[in-house]
């Protein structure tokens, strides 16, 4: 197999290594259904327009597909791809690998592996802790959908983890078609980073006026309802409410979105001091952000399928505390070694890990 394609929204920085990588080894075309990521785009979430600093497009090749929905958008019919038939059945690829079936594109694509028997190769990141907690008669359909129509057809699936294999066996995959496949960042690049900062904390930490001996706890993403970052604050409250502990501690958050406001006033309300909301950090300045830092969190709730953002804290060596239905749990954190696993939500045991 050495003709591969791969089908997927919008270009992504956790993807273009992999894809550079791949392309050295076997004849590889990415199709994108938009130019988001590649073109500055206002995400709703981070509420501001933005475009990645790094470059998201070389090292490969790749092809945008021309998008036909009247709304684009990351909904269901945000990409309408007919040109997807036209590929496949053209260029006749040894196989055709997808992410997601989230987009009406991404059916396009596995009817057009089908009708043209090409093989298809499933990466997407469902786990198994997050499938369970849906509704009952939802499990039943789907059981029906994916274990009896879809998953048959599929030539092969590329786990991302633990929880992610667990999901494909829930739904009757058979071992042999299970091949590991682990989420991973440009390690080579943040360790880099990491070597190159490791010796100037202080100095990073004057910037933002954290002294030097101060117990720094991190958080990055979008400040959004899945990401629970309220949780980390009110855990922070409890560690704040200590006198010996009151003036030792910072918290950082890395990230933009519709609850900032919302963490501003309960700051403000319940007078907690050394919180920085730096907003929206680029890939070329994230780096100094897990430098400065000793302890990572992230509260994530359902929705949180990975969380790379773990691969990267574990890059600049820093101790890592996620909840429990953090896709990535199971893969990255040794409890108790490199780090914690907390019920999500629980706040008190988070401030005890803390």
């Amino acid at each position: 197999m050495n003709k591969l394609a791969i089908f997927i929204s919008h270009p992504i920085q956790y993807q273009t290594p992999l894809y550079q990588k791949l392309s050295k080894k076997l004849n590889l075309v990415v199709f994108y259904y938009s130019k988001f990521g590649a073109e500055k785009y206002f995400d709703p979430q981070f509420k501001k327009e933005f475009k990645w600093d790094i470059n998201l497009l070389e090292g490969y090749n790749y092809k945008f597909l021309k998008n036909y929905s009247l709304k684009p958008s990351f909904h269901f019919f945000g990409f309408i791809n007919f040109g997807i038939f036209k590929e496949i059945f053209k260029n006749k690829f040894d196989a055709v690998l997808i992410n997601s079936w989230s987009y009406f594109s991404d059916w396009l694509v596995i009817f057009a592996c089908l009708l043209s028997k090409t093989k298809l190769l499933l990466r997407v990141e469902s786990p198994y802790n997050q499938e369970i907690l849906k509704p009952k008669w939802k499990l039943f359909i789907k059981k029906i959908i994916f274990g009896k129509i879809l998953f048959p057809r599929v030539y092969a699936f590329l786990y991302i983890g633990e929880e992610n294999r667990k999901f494909y066996k829930f739904y009757g995959v058979p071992d042999e078609k299970l091949f590991f496949a682990p989420y991973a960042v440009d390690n080579e690049r943040f360790q880099k980073e990491y070597e190159k900062l490791k010796d100037k904390k202080e100095e990073l930490r004057k910037e933002l006026g954290i002294e030097k001996d101060t117990v720094v706890i991190l958080f990055v993403g979008k400040l959004i309802h899945k990401k629970r970052p309220l949780d980390l604050l009110r855990a922070y409250k409890i560690l704040f409410e200590d006198k010996e502990l009151k003036e030792k501690i910072s918290l950082v958050y890395v990230g933009e979105g519709a609850l900032r406001k919302e963490i501003e006033d309960y700051i403000k309300k319940n007078n907690l001091k050394n919180v920085f909301l730096v907003g929206f950090k680029n890939q070329l300045e994230i780096s100094k952000y897990y430098a400065m830092s000793d302890i990572f969190v992230l509260p994530s709730d359902v929705g949180e399928t990975w969380g790379l953002v773990v691969n990267e804290a574990m890059n600049f060596r820093l101790p890592v505390i996620v909840s429990d239905l953090v896709g990535c749990g199971s893969d990255l954190v040794k409890h108790g070694e490199n780090g914690y696993i907390f019920k999500t939500g629980n706040v008190e045991e988070l401030a005890k890990y803390l």
